[in-house]
């Protein structure tokens, strides 16, 4: 027996914050996870890392971790592996971000994101998260796909 979600692939280190309930706001160009809200997706991690080091500015900055705290959380992140279905979250609201906000609020929600230059984007929450019992191979698509977790795997 399986379970079909809706899936969707995060590169690292983004997928083990969600997954380790880091991250628990995801920002997009675009309302993707809208139709989703109070639903629950299946996380891919990607194989690639995602581009830049925002990540660790928010990290080491407005969340205060040290770099052994850093490194303990992206190891974290690679349990299971990449290129993998590792765990599922709950999907929340999506709002837009406005283009101006207060500054505290606007950290508030970076810190959530662990994410920089919000501003214009789609966020939305994200909840619950939990890993798999095992890694479930499957190649990583654009945008949302769906993909069937096999019910051994939940948790």
């Amino acid at each position: 027996m399986a379970v079909q979600l809706w899936c969707l692939s995060f590169r690292q280190p983004y997928a083990g914050l969600v997954l380790d309930g880091v991250k628990t706001l995801e920002s997009r160009w675009r309302p993707l996870l809208a139709p989703l809200e109070n639903r629950t997706v299946a996380v891919h991690v990607a194989r690639r890392d995602w581009q830049g080091e925002e990540w660790r500015a928010v990290l080491s900055g407005q969340l205060g971790m040290n770099s052994a705290q850093i490194g303990a959380l992206l190891d974290s992140g690679e349990r299971l592996g990449r290129g993998v279905v590792a765990g599922l979250v709950d999907v929340g609201e999506t709002w837009l971000c406005p283009a101006s906000l207060e500054e505290e609020e606007l950290q508030d929600l970076q810190r959530a994101a662990v994410l920089i230059g919000l501003e214009g984007k789609h966020l939305t929450r994200l909840s619950n998260p939990r890993w798999l019992r095992e890694p479930l191979s499957c190649r990583g698509q654009r945008h949302l796909w769906t993909v069937e977790v096999p019910a051994h795997l939940l948790p």
